[in-house]
């Protein structure tokens, strides 16, 4: 997050996303890690391999926060080129 702000990036950290169903707002919400400039829903990972329910989170979250591009991110990779997977809601 001091990356971002150092360079000027507009972010929201710890947002959160409440569930809604059929047009109705449960009594359930969601933290997402990141939001970049109100556009891409960034889940940030610290495990041993990304598990289904890790890729569930991300495109629960880009459909309820109605956003297009997210990223999940895991840290715990030799090269962070490997640890990072791009998902895009509706396509």
């Amino acid at each position: 997050m001091k990356e971002l702000d150092l360079r000027g990036i507009v972010f929201k950290s710890n947002l959160v996303v409440p569930l809604v169903y059929k047009g109705y707002e449960l009594n359930k919400e969601y933290v997402m890690d990141l939001l970049i400039e109100g556009e891409i829903v960034v889940e940030l990972k610290a495990v041993e391999v990304i598990l289904p329910v890790h890729e569930a989170q991300i495109i629960s979250y880009l459909k309820l926060a109605k956003k297009k591009l997210g990223l999940l991110i895991n840290f715990n990779v030799p090269l962070l080129k490997n640890g990072y997977r791009r998902y895009v809601n509706g396509y």
